[in-house]
């Protein structure tokens, strides 16, 4: 690019490919320059745009091709009168129109368009390990409290549960072993037993139904809790007969 006049590294300047000689000097350019300075703000905001829309992978060797030619390559500006500029009429016919330069740059920005959904995809990936690690912890919690008690029961099919209470985290687990699967289109919902009213406490994973579980809200008054079996994403009220009512521990 050394070698390149100062006018041709509009699109090079506005995806950010110029070495960093070249940008520096590019840039006390667009200082003397207002038809450069808009043009790369068309351009950059455009490309923005543009990339940020892309959902499908460009070929590998799609951006370094893109970056090769637009090196000598300037969008067309508007003609006055018919008249072109002092000193770039004879390269007029080598340019590129400016929407086939702005879906060139933007084909090339398509890469930050993946970016941006990859870096969507970490997030919600960490996000995601945060609220399991804070589970944990919840969970690690409820069990070490100095005042957790255990009641262990029977479940139909043979399975085995047990939940462990802290009334001073205000907080219940539950243990399970032995669970088959629910079966298909169905979920294993836990509730808190209000003396009679039955309170959503969350689901169970499908995938895993022999997992340590945290019931979902606080103890409160709850005297029990219970397990049904429910459509798939869970149910108000139960609306199955309970696999386990285990009465909570006291004392």
């Amino acid at each position: 690019m050394s070698g390149a006049e100062p006018h041709t590294l509009t699109g090079a300047y506005a995806l950010h490919a110029l070495p960093d000689a070249e940008r520096v000097k590019f840039e006390r350019h667009l200082d003397d320059c207002e038809a450069c300075a808009v043009e790369v703000r068309e351009l950059s905001e455009t490309a923005t745009r543009l990339g940020l829309a892309v959902s499908t992978a460009a070929p590998r060797e799609l951006r370094d091709r893109v970056l090769r030619e637009i090196t000598g390559v300037r969008q067309e500006s508007p003609s006055h009168g018919g008249r072109s500029r002092s000193g770039l009429s004879a390269r007029r016919a080598g340019r590129w129109p400016k929407f086939a330069l702005a879906a060139a740059l933007a084909a090339a920005a398509g890469f930050g368009g993946i970016a941006v959904w990859q870096n969507q995809v970490a997030r919600d990936a960490q996000q995601e390990t945060y609220r399991t690690q804070q589970r944990s912890e919840q969970v690690a919690q409820v069990l070490a409290a100095p005042d957790a008690r255990t009641r262990s029961g029977a479940l139909k099919g043979g399975a085995k549960g047990t939940v462990v209470v802290s009334r001073s985290e205000n907080r219940a687990v539950f243990v399970t072993s032995g669970m088959a699967p629910p079966p298909s289109g169905k979920v294993y919902q836990l509730w808190f037993d209000d003396r009679g009213t039955m309170r959503s406490a969350g689901l169970i994973d499908p995938a895993a139904p022999n997992d340590t579980a945290l019931l979902d809200g606080p103890v409160d008054g709850a005297s029990g809790m219970g397990i049904t079996v429910e459509p798939a994403g869970g149910s108000t009220q139960p609306t199955s007969a309970p696999l386990a009512l285990l009465t909570f521990p006291t004392g």
